[in-house]
């Protein structure tokens, strides 16, 4: 099933930010370091901080993370719309049709974790594609 799904964007405190928001909307929250995957050889440096994190709570899904995918931080525009889940085929339709017009900051392609690609549409809006599937 392809949900929509906020992603928020931090500068090393997001693993605080996460644990608040499970203080206040409850459920599970799941938190991966840097330090715990493939990348902590090219950011030793970062190796605490939060590389993804995911709260569900009844229907709500938060992810996060302490490395910005837009570039520079600004509170208030650290926000991703973030497409995943459903087949590749479906994945690749969005990202070609909010594509159009907008700028391909990485295409979709695979990764360790399966498969991810992220865009500026035409709008200005910051969108991430991620699926298991490779």
């Amino acid at each position: 099933m392809t949900q929509l799904t906020p992603y928020l964007s931090f500068d090393g405190n997001c693993a605080e930010a996460m644990e608040f928001y499970k203080s206040c909307l409850g459920g599970e929250l799941e938190i991966n370091k840097v330090g715990d995957s493939p990348m902590k050889d090219k950011m030793p440096d970062k190796k605490d901080w939060v590389m993804h994190s995911m709260l569900k709570s009844d229907g709500i899904v938060l992810m996060a993370s302490d490395l910005m995918m837009g570039g520079e931080l600004h509170n208030g525009d650290n926000i991703t719309l973030t497409i995943n889940g459903g087949s590749l085929e479906q994945l690749k339709d969005f990202f070609d049709k909010l594509a159009v017009g907008g700028k391909v900051r990485q295409p979709l392609q695979p990764a360790f974790f399966g498969t991810y690609g992220d865009l500026v549409d035409k709008f200005g809006v910051l969108w991430a594609f991620q699926s298991d599937e490779k």
